[in-house]
């Protein structure tokens, strides 16, 4: 057992590395890579992860919360960082004062940026991002050549980056990636004849920097597959991709099951004869969905141990019976792979009726990351 640890999460920054050098080879030496490190790096841990894709080949950040790029720099991690969420007026001092990159989408917050630059003297690269068809954040395209006109008049901003996000890359029919995609290229085609050049445009998160090679423009926005998990389970990456993340516990009781008697709350696992158990402390409290409750499974010496009963805050009890050989102290490894055997995210997702993202974002601070590896 790690020391002091009943149930910890490995990180292995090499594999991190090598997805990102995979991912760099992919889209070539004139595009740059805007590494994903938002909901603190899908679960992997933000600053180690940050240090790692810069090193391997990453040139900028991306998070989504304000919050989330102050933490990166109070770490010194010096690279620009782009804030996806629309920047709120108040929020433009502390995005001057860190020297983050934020996405404007109302005059509102450009007027409050402007003035917070120009009265520190200084000058604030920003991005703008257009709603093509997603229908969350973002401009109408119809609003983009007059807001960039705005913005263009501000002296303390720099419009830096124009960039859209894909509602379907990861599905097998690209028809609406195309139409967003052609979306897209009217706005900066209306740009371009305004007057407006953009230098950095970017559209491609990991499914579609992965799948088409059009969207690449200047640079590209992958997150799931840096973490080495496939983005979409229709199609096959073009290269390996090497998870990440594993999360190991331990076995800390093993006991015999009489016919009748039954598991955790609710009495939903109820011994149809002897059954040999294992307890496990992993819960929901830790991140391991209930929905996983008579779901899912473990690994106990290369072997599945299927969950019984239902997912507690804390713990979990796992039938043994197929593996008379399992004892208290047992490694359990919950998700990745232990001799023979592998659990994946996109399965557990598949078990717990969800997305393999969610997976490990959701992964709770209680569990600590060891870190392994590096680039």
């Amino acid at each position: 057992m790690t020391a002091g640890f009943m149930t910890w999460a490995e990180v292995d920054l090499g594999a991190i590395a090598e997805n990102t050098r995979g991912m760099k080879r992919w889209v070539g030496d004139r595009v740059e890579i805007i590494a994903v490190v938002k909901a603190d790096a899908y679960g992997h841990g933000a600053v180690p992860v940050a240090r790692t894709v810069l090193k391997a080949g990453a040139t900028r950040l991306a998070v989504h919360r304000l919050a989330e790029g102050v933490a990166l720099r109070q770490a010194g991690i010096e690279a620009p960082i782009l804030v996806m969420a629309p920047l709120q007026p108040e929020e433009a001092p502390e995005a001057v004062r860190w020297g983050l990159t934020p996405t404007l989408a109302t005059p509102e917050a450009a007027q409050a940026l402007h003035a917070v630059a120009q009265a520190t003297g200084r000058r604030t690269a920003v991005h703008v991002e257009v709603d093509t068809g997603m229908g969350r954040a973002g401009l109408l395209p119809e609003d983009a050549v007059d807001f960039a006109h705005a913005l263009q008049g501000m002296d303390g901003l720099t419009l830096e980056g124009f960039y859209t996000h894909f509602a379907t890359a990861d599905e097998g029919d690209p028809s609406f990636v195309m139409r967003q995609l052609r979306r897209f290229e009217e706005v900066i085609a209306a740009l371009e004849a305004s007057g407006i050049r953009i230098p950095l445009r970017h559209v491609a998160n990991s499914a579609a920097a992965l799948r088409f090679r059009a969207a690449h423009f200047e640079a590209v926005r992958p997150g799931i597959a840096l973490y080495g998990m496939r983005p979409s389970l229709e199609w096959e990456p073009p290269f390996p991709l090497r998870p990440a993340m594993t999360i190991r516990s331990r076995v800390i009781r093993v006991w015999t099951l009489a016919p009748g008697e039954s598991v955790g709350y609710g009495r939903t696992f109820i011994a149809d004869r002897e059954r040999r158990m294992a307890l496990v402390p992993i819960g929901y409290g830790d991140g391991y969905p209930r929905s996983l409750s008579n779901q899912g499974a473990v690994l106990i010496r290369g072997r599945r141990a299927p969950v019984r009963g239902r997912v507690s805050m804390d713990q979990i009890v796992v039938e043994v019976t197929e593996i008379p050989d399992a004892r208290v102290g047992d490694e359990v490894v919950i998700l990745g792979r232990q001799g023979e055997g592998e659990i994946r995210a996109e399965e557990l997702a598949a078990w717990a009726g969800t997305i393999h993202y969610e997976i490990t974002t959701r992964i709770s601070p209680r569990v600590p990351r060891i870190y392994r590896g590096g680039p």
